[in-house]
């Protein structure tokens, strides 16, 4: 009877000495071993930053606990956290690590219109994240979500960057805005996520999980040059003073004579002017376009609202703008954003 011989993809010529094979991996397995590692490797280096928070709310029905995220940006218990998460929280919370460890927390401050919260452990000798840039981010680019999706603290997702620019829409009370340079990504995030942190393959932060807006579509607030003064006002100031002009607008190209004269394409067209506002005592007007404020450059709403920075309350400013056709200077004197 003939001796049977399993049949593999392999042929003849691979197999070795006395029929043994040698062992060749394929590039596909080679290609998921390398992508293992580094979203292995980031959990490794960001995940004993990320902790479970807690916090309590008093709401009609009595006392209620909610549940998010927070990552350590300081070994001295300074850690970060969404707005949103601790938003009508009675201040106190707690974190647990996943090294076991938990300690309460305090909220030092909250900016409900960029989604940030700043929190303080009453642990030392924390294990803070490294901060990394979103400007340098590419679309494609791997990254890794770490948080306590539904409460199950230390998951690790990963995914794509699937877009870049996106606008978040926020709310204060009265106050409105869009935070810039959102990032998209198809990382798994569910709730208890927010607050969390979203990783590249170096394992450096680089988002704030912030809100989950469909199935495979994760948004995260970016951690750029924006959110570092946002940051550092909150634990200076406990708050953000953000200046007011009172204009809602958006961004519009220019018309190609004055593309051609100032060297860009695109302006800020004013869609309304608030009654009594200081734009509105300024003089502006619907359909007035916007291409600078005290000689910086704004092609969009984003750059318009960077420039409303809390130096600038109380302090004349000059705004040139474009009205059919005619290039035109208006100063105006912002007020504070009242909550």
């Amino acid at each position: 009877m003939a001796s049977l011989r399993l049949i593999d993809s392999k042929s003849d010529s691979e197999h070795g000495v006395g029929g043994g094979l040698r062992e060749e991996r394929l590039p596909d397995a080679e290609a998921l071993d390398a992508y293992s590692k580094t979203v292995s490797g980031v959990a490794e280096r960001l995940g004993p930053s990320v902790a479970h928070l807690t916090v309590a709310r008093q709401t009609r029905r009595g006392r209620r606990e909610g549940a998010g995220s927070a990552v350590t940006i300081s070994p001295d218990g300074l850690m970060l956290s969404a707005a949103h998460v601790v938003a009508d929280a009675d201040g106190q919370g707690s974190v647990a690590f996943p090294d076991g460890r938990e300690f309460t927390v305090e909220v030092i401050g909250t900016d409900p219109l960029s989604d940030l919260a700043v929190l303080r452990a009453d642990g030392r000798d924390l294990i803070p994240a490294t901060l990394g840039d979103a400007q340098t981010l590419r679309v494609g680019q791997l990254v890794v979500a770490i948080g306590s999706p539904n409460g199950f603290s230390g998951s690790v997702t990963a995914g794509v960057i699937s877009a870049l620019g996106r606008s978040l829409p926020t709310r204060s009370r009265s106050a409105t805005r869009l935070v810039e340079n959102v990032i998209q990504t198809d990382a798994a995030l569910n709730p208890g996520n927010s607050g969390g942190a979203l990783g590249d393959g170096l394992g450096r932060m680089v988002g704030v999980n912030t809100a989950v807006a469909g199935v495979g579509l994760g948004l995260a607030v970016p951690i750029d040059e924006t959110t570092t003064r946002i940051v550092s006002e909150l634990i200076g100031n406990g708050r953000v003073r953000r200046a007011y002009i009172g204009v809602a607008g958006g961004s519009r190209s220019l018309p190609p004579r004055l593309a051609a004269e100032l060297g860009r394409d695109r302006g800020v067209e004013i869609v309304e002017v608030v009654e009594g506002s200081p734009a509105a005592r300024a003089g502006l007007r619907p359909e007035d376009l916007i291409v600078e404020v005290d000689g910086e450059v704004v092609r969009d709403v984003g750059d318009l609202q960077r420039l409303m920075a809390g130096e600038r309350i109380g302090r004349k400013l000059s705004m040139r703008i474009d009205r059919s056709g005619r290039m035109m200077r208006i100063g105006l004197v912002p007020r504070e954003l009242a909550d």
